[in-house]
């Protein structure tokens, strides 16, 4: 009789803080299949969700990293986080099974490591877009706002460092689509337009949904009537 594979398998995770060898669970590639996404790219599943499996805890000193997390300590970043997240550590094991609980914990153990060593802006950006997106599944709209504008303004930072470049059409689409969801439609209106009127931007999925976008937008502008800028009124 065949076993039933099961959604989960671990890795094996070496501490870039203490060194400790520890498992980590990950989703396996074939329950990946998302039901629906919103146009920020927060995905619903039917089964176990991989986001929640993001974060890999260390369940001896705490330190929470991603695989794109930095990938070694400075000996002042080892201290760090021996002060700050350490020494208020209590042990937990987060492999196997995650809630919603042990995932925004995760998250947030994450958030304040890579705030801690100062890892990329991008990294932080997306640690607290997924936090955004745990209080979406929630309901918690209040929540989900605040973590937006937190999201929002870093991801701003990356293209304050980055530009333009052709491979960030995704990120001028985010800020466009981030300053729509909290309710900021002239500055969406201007990164929309970015994307779909810069000639160095090649990516078609992108430009598509920008264009898209820039429709429930206006849509959105005209019933909470507000005054349209001129590129929405033709």
């Amino acid at each position: 009789m065949l076993s039933t594979l099961e959604p989960l398998y671990s890795i094996k995770i070496n501490c870039l803080h203490c060194e400790q060898d520890f498992q980590s669970s990950r989703v396996r590639t074939s329950f990946k299949k998302s039901v629906r996404n919103d146009a920020d790219f927060c995905s619903y599943y039917k089964e176990e969700n991989p986001d929640y499996y993001v974060v890999r805890v260390c369940p001896k000193c705490g330190y929470a990293s991603t695989e794109n997390s930095a990938t070694r300590l400075t000996d002042n970043q080892r201290k760090e986080i021996t002060t700050k997240v350490s020494a208020r550590w209590v042990e937990r094991d987060f492999n196997g099974h995650r809630d919603w609980d042990n995932a925004l914990e995760t998250y947030k153990l994450a958030l304040v490591c890579a705030q801690i060593i100062g890892d990329s802006e991008r990294l932080i950006a997306s640690i607290l877009h997924h936090i955004a997106w745990l209080y979406r599944y929630k309901g918690d709209i209040e929540q989900e706002q605040r973590f937006l504008r937190f999201c929002l303004d870093s991801y701003i930072l990356v293209y304050e460092h980055e530009g333009i470049g052709a491979n960030n059409a995704r990120l001028l689409y985010l800020i466009g689509e981030l300053n729509r969801r909290v309710g900021d439609f002239n500055q969406a209106v201007l990164w929309f337009s970015r994307v779909i009127n810069d000639k160095k931007i090649m990516d078609a999925s992108m430009i598509r949904a920008s264009r898209e976008q820039w429709a429930v937008l206006r849509e959105q502008m005209i019933a909470k009537k507000v005054d349209l800028p001129d590129e929405m009124k033709q």
